[in-house]
């Protein structure tokens, strides 16, 4: 199949859809329609309440901080407590300074509020054709730019005070260091229209709909009708599902059951260590060492908050496939949504701990060109896409973020999970046994179309899956043990993160055939890859529509080597 370049098509701008053909992802919705007027390429101010959110705590420290000096004065001036003198009101009030102290009070707080003031209209934004830029400051000016193409993800985060406002921080990761454009704080309906709106600037596609027409003359509402709405919104906002209904077709969202996610928490290397110290503590102490008891019992105490906090930050966990890309979320109060477009994962890797195997239960971290500055779920790094779940929730997953997964992929993938070794997977030599004693069965690769599979652990099971489109360099590499038993080790490169993909213990012929292999299908993967302009790539069918739950784009590649 012969992939066109975009902007083939004669009678359009580049990469726009056929005339009369349906828009990518369907009709624009309303917050969408409301969005697009700021990505018009000018100049937008920030939400109203940015000043306060951002200098909100603050002013609190401060008020407590005056407060607790001021204790003794308001609970005279409130019960008529003696007055004792000897703080600084006194001395003020003696001098007969309050005036001066007023005004001075005055001063400082009208001096703040201009400063918020001028702040918050020297904060602006833009978004254009191919960039979000931001720029601020008042005295020292800083502008930051990201560009469309270069973008890895976006995240939406509601603290709980900004969600009382309506208020959300949208925040765009792009590919480099220290790169990320962060809009704090924009109206939380106006930031989900943004996210949208951003990613289809930057799948290729700009979708139009004609705004509905009015029925009517629009009658202002009342300031009471005003504020009631308001009132209801954030009722409504506070009491709405994590994931709109309508954001997803059901069948592509996985979410963790809460029974689930407490039993990982307990099955977790943490428990352990928290064994093993209460175990030493009890022997100490029965040993004559009681003192060990005050110094360990707070930190014992202190690990209750560690899972009430895991537990807590990862309710209503959500992973869904989008027209836009995958969407992540989770949160009870404050909440966070993360959306990675196509194409932009470059290794996967699905990890099972011993104490997990029981269950059944499985976990999935990935490697991005860039990273949103918040935590993940549970305070875990964002790239845990998974935190934790069974082998139907892992395959949902992994149709999610690989751009051409298949029921090969599936097919492949669960066998590289479960099996023990000896199977369609290119395991190691026998004499591996010397350098891999207990997984050597277990370690070996398999080339699948547009990807290639590195299986290997035996006490802790891993798969990492590394899209040849994303492959940077393959290294291959002898040891002095190696070169001993005739083995070799390979090394796939990617973006730096959590997945380290590499195989060692493989027979060192297989090795060099290998590497022949993937030099020639990377290049022919990253020739055929559209994954940057996902939306105007051939095969591209949006999630949601025809029921299909994640975006297809596939392409030619040479016959599976035997």
């Amino acid at each position: 199949m012969t992939v066109p370049e975009p902007g083939g098509v004669q009678g359009g701008a580049p990469g726009a859809p056929l005339p009369g053909a349906p828009l990518p992802g369907g009709p624009l919705n309303a917050a969408e329609r409301a969005a697009e007027r700021f990505t018009d390429g000018e100049w937008h101010r920030l939400h109203p309440a940015t000043p306060l959110l951002r200098g909100g705590i603050v002013f609190i420290a401060v008020l407590g901080f005056v407060l607790s000096n001021l204790r003794e004065r308001l609970v005279s001036f409130f019960v008529g407590a003696p007055d004792l003198g000897g703080d600084p009101i006194d001395a003020i009030y003696n001098h007969g300074w309050e005036g001066w102290a007023l005004l001075g009070v005055a001063v400082v707080l009208l001096g703040c509020l201009a400063a918020f003031y001028v702040s918050w209209r020297m904060h602006s934004f833009r978004i254009t054709g191919d960039a979000v830029e931001v720029r601020s400051g008042i005295l020292f000016r800083t502008q930051r730019k990201a560009r469309l193409d270069r973008i890895q993800g976006i995240n939406v985060q509601r603290p709980l005070l900004a969600r009382i406002f309506g208020a959300a921080k949208l925040e765009i990761s792009v590919a480099g260091h220290d790169a990320n454009v962060t809009l704090a704080y924009l109206g939380s309906v106006l930031a989900d229209g943004l996210r949208s709106d951003v990613l289809r600037l930057a799948s290729g596609v700009r979708e139009a709909e004609a705004a509905d027409p009015a029925d009517g003359v629009a009658v202002p509402a009342s300031r009471t009708a005003q504020v009631g709405d308001f009132v209801s919104r954030r009722i409504d906002d506070f009491l709405a599902p994590e994931l709109d209904p309508n954001a997803a077709p059901p069948e592509s969202v996985v979410k963790i059951p809460p029974a689930r996610l407490a039993g990982s928490l307990v099955l977790s290397g943490f428990t352990v260590f928290v064994i093993a110290v209460i175990v030493l503590l009890v022997i100490g102490s029965a040993g004559g060492a009681p003192w060990l008891l005050i110094v360990v019992l707070p930190g014992l105490i202190g690990s209750a908050s560690f899972y009430i906090n895991r537990f807590t930050k990862s309710l209503r966990y959500s992973i869904a496939g989008t027209p836009d890309g995958v969407r992540m979320g989770f949160g009870l109060l404050t909440t966070s949504n993360e959306t990675l477009p196509p194409g932009r994962i470059h290794a996967v890797e699905v990890l099972q701990p011993l104490l997990w195997r029981p269950f059944g239960w499985w976990q999935i971290r990935i490697d991005t060109a860039g990273h949103t500055r918040e935590k993940g779920a549970a305070g875990q790094p964002n790239t845990t896409m998974l935190p934790v779940g069974d082998q139907a929730d892992v395959a949902k997953v992994l149709s999610l973020v690989l751009p051409a997964f298949t029921e090969e992929h599936s097919a492949a993938i669960l066998e590289g999970m479960t099996s023990r070794g000896r199977d369609a997977f290119t395991g190691s030599p026998r004499r591996a046994i010397w350098l891999r004693p207990f997984s050597w069965q277990r370690t070996g690769f398999r080339m699948v179309d547009g990807a290639v599979l590195l299986r290997r652990g035996f006490v802790w099971r891993s798969l990492a899956v590394v899209p040849l489109a994303r492959l940077q360099s393959l290294e291959l590499q002898q040891g002095p043990l190696d070169r001993l038993l005739g083995l070799a080790e390979a090394r796939f490169h990617t973006v730096s993160g959590p997945v380290h993909p590499r195989l060692g213990a493989m027979d060192a012929a297989t090795g060099e055939r290998l590497f022949e292999t993937v030099a020639v299908r990377a290049v022919v993967a990253a020739a055929a890859d559209r994954t940057h302009r996902w939306r105007t790539a051939p095969g591209f069918v949006p999630n949601g529509d025809s029921g299909d739950t994640t975006s297809t784009i596939r392409h030619e590649s040479p016959e599976e080597d035997a």
